[in-house]
């Protein structure tokens, strides 16, 4: 086997920053004060403050060490199935950085941010002119935060028509934050379960859908890394009855460029802006889930607005329909500045390509790996693929064992036992943003990985070996959390 990411290397031992330094050390020089002294409250003397005497070179190795224990996609393959876990050009960095944006405060005079208003402004055409939608708003801040909104807007919608609608529809292949999203405007989730294609089937839908269901919420492409190919006629039959198609659009990294998701039947969309549109993703934030909605919803959008008139740009304030406000200020705005740099950059079609490339890994993948991993669904994939510790549980390996020994070949580990659908879930997206060499050594790695499985399973239950906490008692971690050292 060539040799894979990761295998050998230095495993520095770090102890916390109270066990190091020594009484007196120092790091910094502190001016002269210029104000009088004055005693630290009764509570912050003593035993309550506790701060380490360390020099700067003490300082720098310590966090320099844990840094190196990180693994993030600047340092290999980030596989994570439904994440789109993808690189991104430094240069998009560098835009949001600048000082110019950077330093902006929000609550400057609109006279004084035209520039940062009219990417807001472009920034909204840009998405709608991608989806096919006609109108955007860019104020939530992450992914739930967008359905949240979109879940909002169809509640105003139904509100505004006076229909009473207390249900809503979400197949068992949607992300798993549909349903709360959903149950937090007041909806009940009704599931729905995906057909034997693993996509929905339009008579499962129809038997659902009444004059109580506000619509459905769809993932396309779904969990399975599959498109919903009947989404026109399912869409045809939720507006025959009165209901909205919502779509959660945390996959668009595989249809940018491609699918028109209002010619679909879609009426609100979200994206992931920290996912499809060049945002590091991962680490709790900060994230963007601008809203996208079809023009007879676009007054139900959150506010301000930012609008273009009289040669100015400004924040209209004056949406007697919206949902109101969602988020402070204007969204986590270093983000819209990636994105609209990642646009403008890419340009259509390249777009267009990143989608075309980010399918054709998942196939190519797909097709080397089925065999070594069970195939869940043998059919045309999309931009993931899921798979299955099926073909291993004879020798009693599971997806976690498979999961813990790609970590001691120097990977990070795919999303595992999601979707729920499928038992055993391994999946595994591999982004556009990674070449064919690299693709190959992951499947030698499963390939050795499968290999191990058979004649030596052991191996694999006592995996990860390389690293400085070896496996971990999950169960019993979940259970019993320790939260403090």
């Amino acid at each position: 086997m060539k040799n894979a990411p990761g295998t050998s290397g230095l495993i520095l031992e770090e102890p916390l920053l109270w066990e190091k330094g020594k009484k007196g050390r120092n790091g910094m020089s502190v001016p002269q004060s210029d104000v009088p002294s004055a005693p630290l409250p009764e509570e912050l003397t003593g035993e309550a403050v506790n701060f380490p005497d360390l020099s700067e070179v003490d300082v720098v190795r310590h966090y320099t060490r844990l840094s190196q224990w990180n693994y993030g996609v600047d340092t290999g393959m980030y596989p994570l199935g439904s994440c789109t876990m993808k690189y991104n050009p430094k240069i998009n960095e560098k835009q949001a950085a600048s000082p110019a944006i950077g330093m902006a405060h929000p609550l400057l005079d609109e006279q004084h941010c035209q520039g940062t208003l009219q990417l807001i402004h472009d920034l909204e055409r840009y998405l709608a002119a991608i989806t096919g939608m006609d109108a955007v708003s860019t104020q939530p801040a992450a992914g739930a935060h967008g359905e949240l909104a979109g879940m909002l807007i169809m509640s105003a919608y139904h509100d505004f028509k006076k229909s009473k609608r207390n249900k809503i529809i979400i197949p068992d292949t949607a992300h798993g934050t549909n349903p709360a999203s959903a149950a937090l405007c007041g909806l009940k989730p009704v599931g729905v379960k995906s057909g034997k294609r693993g996509i929905l089937e339009v008579e499962d839908v129809a038997r659902l859908m009444d004059d109580e269901t506000a619509g459905i919420m769809m993932t396309n492409p779904n969990t399975l890394g599959l498109f919903e190919e009947n989404i026109k006629e399912i869409a045809a039959l939720v507006h025959e009855k009165g209901g909205l198609v919502y779509a959660d659009g945390a996959n668009m990294n595989a249809i940018m460029g491609i699918v028109d998701l209002k010619r679909c039947g879609v009426d609100i969309l979200h994206l992931n802006l920290h996912k499809t549109f060049s945002t590091p993703h991962g680490g709790g934030g900060p994230g963007a889930g601008p809203v996208c909605v079809v023009e007879e919803l676009e007054k139900f959008l959150p506010a301000p607005r930012v609008v273009h008139d009289g040669g100015r740009y400004r924040l209209d304030t004056d949406q007697p329909h919206s949902i109101g406000r969602i988020h402070g200020f204007f969204g986590n705005f270093g983000v819209l500045v990636r994105a609209y740099s990642y646009i403008m950059s890419m340009g259509a079609e390249n777009l267009k390509k990143a989608s075309q490339y980010a399918v054709l890994n998942a196939c190519y993948l797909k097709v080397c790996i089925k065999g070594s991993l069970h195939l869940a669904y043998n059919r045309p994939c999309m931009h993931e693929v899921v798979f299955s510790d099926k073909l291993q549980q004879e020798y009693k390996v599971s997806t976690l064992d498979i999961a813990k020994r790609l970590m001691d070949c120097g990977y990070h580990p795919p999303t595992v036992y999601f979707p729920l659908v499928v038992s055993g879930a391994i999946m595994i997206e591999p982004t556009e943003s990674e070449c064919l060499e690299d693709l190959d050594c992951f499947v030698e790695v499963i390939k050795n990985i499968a290999t191990e499985a058979r004649e030596n399973p052991e191996l694999l239950k006592n995996s990860p070996q390389r690293f400085k906490v070896k496996r971990l008692d999950e169960t019993r971690a979940a259970r019993n959390p320790r939260l403090r050292g």
